[in-house]
């Protein structure tokens, strides 16, 4: 099989086919690449090759169904020789708000007894600084082959939003750095087959900045929205009002706030700036310690008004939320603050817990119900998450509920 080396990648093998790793592998499938998709999980790997789907994104099933048919893409537990090997796998924090890398260091491990000179390594998977050079590199070397003349080595961070996942990996802008121009050139030959929109070139440690940049930026700003947030409660005041003529300014525009941060981005990547420079990141560190506390404040605004309630009543106080994903219309329940308020309400004895999210069938430790009856049956609403779903419901429905509209989702019902 030719090798990148003659300046053509005809195979590429993607690591982790989870919700960047599957979508990125469809899309290159469709412009008539072949391409292995490899992921660990068996169980995802039996559900793929039947051409069925273990996430949801609007048009993955019929994307990964044409993929798998047309014999583009094939999927495995083990990756093979090919041209190029992208690796999208989770990188989380582990104790101490430190990253855990491990998910990449595994994949590159496996990637290794498959390289031939010629190949590109491509590391999309967000990252600390340094990590292409010091781990992707390093490994590379430590196998015997000199990294950006044997074998080529770039970073290149996605910047999709889940639930439009499809337009922006081919639409938006992208960075790639890499190690050397080699590189980058090479890993933008990979990415001009398929990205209609503008690649910026920069060396790996540039791109990675740059994506951490990009989410520690909105979690400042949303940092600031929740915080507001926290004010107009203290004093009685509606903050979506505030916000909707704050931002009239014209050099204003305040984001809107909510349950907290969460998701896989958002609310990780700032840590690892935080990690890496700490005595210069006191700002972005504040942030997502405001972020992540106000989860618990709504939990007590619950509370608060559960116990109020409990005065005219004997009995629990039934309480129902509505939402646990990490933003509206996915079924993403990573790092979800919805999700750790409603498992907190749930293991309180005074409490009876409703709990309505639409785009999960279920959810470990908690019962769903339909917004139908959770809107019946409830004493306290609790609107967490801007789902479309949730939009239908009216004012006429509302009625003798006591509503904490946590996501602004009142503005819109009439």
């Amino acid at each position: 099989m030719a090798r990148a080396k003659d300046g053509n990648i005809r195979q590429v093998c993607i690591m982790g086919l989870g919700y960047i790793g599957l979508p990125t592998a469809c899309i290159f499938a469709t412009k008539g690449l072949k391409v292995i998709g490899v992921d660990i999980r068996h169980d995802v790997v039996n559900i793929l090759s039947k051409g069925d789907t273990h996430i949801y994104e609007p048009d993955l099933d019929i994307l990964v169904k044409a993929a798998i048919g047309s014999k583009k893409l094939k999927v495995s537990t083990e990756p093979q020789a090919s041209d190029a090997f992208m690796i999208c796998v989770p990188t989380p924090f582990k104790d101490g708000k430190k990253p855990d890398l491990s998910y990449v260091k595994k994949c590159m491990e496996s990637i290794i007894p498959h390289l031939e000179k010629g190949n590109l390594i491509v590391l999309e998977s967000t990252s600390p600084i340094m990590t292409t050079e010091n781990l992707v590199a390093g490994m590379v070397s430590k196998a015997g082959f000199v990294p950006g003349e044997d074998i080529y080595i770039a970073y290149c961070p996605e910047r999709v939003l889940p639930g439009n996942i499809f337009k922006e990996l081919v639409e938006n802008d992208r960075v790639i750095g890499g190690i050397n121009e080699k590189s980058a050139r090479l890993a933008q030959k990979l990415y001009s087959t398929v990205v209609q929109g503008k690649i910026y070139l920069a060396d790996a440690k540039t791109a990675e900045m740059v994506k951490l940049v990009e989410n520690a930026y909105r979690d400042v700003n949303i940092a600031f929205a929740n915080e507001i947030a926290g004010i107009a409660d203290k004093f009685g005041i509606d903050v979506w009002r505030v916000i909707e003529i704050a931002n009239r300014h014209p050099r204003v525009n305040i984001l809107s706030p909510g349950a907290g941060v969460g998701g896989h981005c958002i609310a990780v990547d700032p840590w690892f700036i935080v990690d890496s420079a700490p005595g210069q990141s006191a700002l972005i560190k504040t942030a997502r310690n405001v972020n992540d506390k106000r989860a618990e404040d709504v939990f007590k605004k619950v509370i608060a008004a559960a116990a109020s309630e409990k005065k005219s009543r004997s009995g629990k106080v039934k309480v129902a939320c509505f939402g646990l994903a990490y933003k509206a219309d996915v079924d993403d329940l990573r790092e979800s603050p919805a999700l750790k308020i409603a498992k907190k309400l749930a293991a309180r004895k005074d409490i009876e817990l409703l709990v309505v999210e639409p785009n999960v069938e279920k959810c470990a430790g908690l019962e769903l119900t339909t917004k139908e009856k959770a809107l019946i049956e409830c004493d306290i609403a609790v609107f967490l998450v801007n789902h479309s779903e949730f939009k239908e419901i009216s004012s006429e429905n509302l009625i003798g509920i006591k509503v904490i509209d946590v996501c602004g989702l009142m503005r819109g019902i009439r």
